[in-house]
């Protein structure tokens, strides 16, 4: 088996995922990108090979339970183990911030479908998917696992009505980050004697299909905090709220 550490990147054909993919292949990790579109997942494979980067693909839907077994599998059959997980891949189906600020009363009349769709993206497929993964993370001798999550998902932040992004209207969005960040907390615990070091991370605003055109980061810079918590040192932080160094209140 190889000793190059593998990362596994849900979501990682475009945006912060492909930039996390890049930065991780540049520091000599082999990135394992996830992606629904096999035609987009091959792509970016491909664009990564130009760069001098050697990645591979699979064939992911964050929301099929059969391709996280299929994950599973294909870690288990290659490779024997994980060594970071990065749960990247997310949705939002209340539009950009700038436009949910513009919407006074959408969390009142949110409705069921977008509630429950963005918490099965955000929030039940990311517990299934580590849960899937957990045993083959614990074979890794520093399993690291990021969950990309976001600011507006901090209870304390978005509890200040005086700052703009308590004024950013996604209350599903929002409310399936800090489900995340829930998770983070709890299996931090779970596995604070352990090698694996689990953390949130805060990409910031980012010019995305999903953060929209006023994001005020690129994609590079939004990879970086995913980056930072997939290397972190055996005495780096576990259980935290980060971008890049900075610790953001839950």
């Amino acid at each position: 088996m190889s000793t190059q550490k593998i990362a596994f990147i849900t979501g990682g054909n475009r945006g912060i995922g492909f930039e996390t993919a890049k930065q991780l292949g540049e520091l000599g990790y082999l990135p394992v990108i996830g992606a629904r579109n096999p035609a987009q997942g091959q792509e970016a494979i491909d664009k990564l090979k130009t760069m001098g980067i050697s990645a591979r693909y699979i064939k992911f839907d964050a929301t099929l339970r059969e391709d996280h077994l299929s994950a599973f599998d294909y870690f288990s059959t290659h490779f024997d183990r994980l060594d970071i997980l990065i749960n990247n891949a997310g949705a939002s189906f209340e539009g950009d911030p700038v436009s949910a600020s513009k919407i006074k009363d959408a969390t009142e009349n949110v409705s069921e479908p977008v509630l429950r769709d963005t918490m099965e993206v955000n929030f039940f497929n990311v517990v299934f998917l580590t849960q899937a993964l957990l045993p083959l993370i614990k074979k890794s001798e520093a399993g690291r696992i990021v969950n990309v999550s976001s600011r507006l998902g901090s209870l304390t932040t978005k509890a200040d009505f005086s700052t703009p992004l308590a004024r950013v209207n996604t209350f599903a969005y929002d409310t399936s980050k800090t489900a995340l960040n829930s998770f983070t907390v709890h299996l931090a615990n779970e596995l604070k004697n352990t090698a694996i070091k689990v953390n949130s991370s805060n990409p910031g605003w980012v010019s995305t299909a999903l953060g929209g055109a006023a994001g005020t980061s690129t994609p590079e810079d939004g990879a970086k905090t995913s980056v930072y918590l997939a290397t972190l040192p055996d005495d780096g932080p576990t259980g935290k709220f980060l971008q890049l160094e900075e610790e953001i209140p839950w």
